[in-house]
């Protein structure tokens, strides 16, 4: 799955930013792991109807698809100031996995990593990092990252180690998966 951007969620008052970001950096990919709404406000609408500008960058819904456990949106990017040159964006939203809990099953998540992994395969060479983002950008991100990194270990190694890949990620990102019930969701997804 590497390289991704682990990121909190976008709010109203850095959508702009946020789509700036995916276009400097070249993103081809977002995993939103995480609804709009849980407990309380988690994360911005941060894409459009149909279209919309934000920081001079186009963004207009190409198309929508509606799997079981998410929804996928593929978006084109254009800068105003050159309409001629655009990009393809893919946007995975996955809505069955709630705040501080693990998903009720392992195989939605192993399929999206899957579907993300084949995604990111096609995309462009000069293609960025794949951004993914739960509500604080730590337990749920961290979690999708893991397994993503957990099931190549799997493919060209034939096994896995968890600890090892916990420890990586917590050196980049000293909270990422923080929670134990995230550690224990890892494990039994890897396995």
């Amino acid at each position: 799955m590497l390289p991704s951007l682990e990121l909190l969620c976008p709010t109203v008052n850095t959508v702009g930013d946020f789509w700036r970001m995916v276009w400097q950096e070249r993103c081809p990919i977002i995993v939103m792991i995480t609804n709009l709404e849980e407990k309380n406000e988690k994360c911005a609408e941060y894409w459009p109807e149909d279209s919309v500008s934000h920081e001079g960058i186009l963004i207009t819904v190409v198309t929508v698809t509606q799997e079981d456990d998410y929804s996928l949106r593929v978006f084109t990017l254009k800068v105003r100031l050159i309409l001629q040159y655009e990009r393809s964006l893919r946007q995975y939203w996955y809505t069955s996995w709630p705040d501080q809990k693990t998903p009720d099953k392992a195989p939605p998540l192993l399929e999206l990593v899957q579907e993300v992994e084949q995604a990111r395969e096609e995309a462009l060479p000069t293609s960025g990092p794949v951004i993914v983002h739960c509500s604080a950008g730590i337990g749920r991100t961290g979690c999708f990252i893991a397994t993503s990194i957990l099931c190549k270990q799997l493919r060209s190694e034939g096994v896995v180690d968890i600890l090892r890949t916990t420890c990586q990620l917590r050196l980049n990102s000293v909270m990422c998966m923080c929670s134990q019930s995230v550690i224990i969701m890892t494990s039994m997804v890897s396995s």
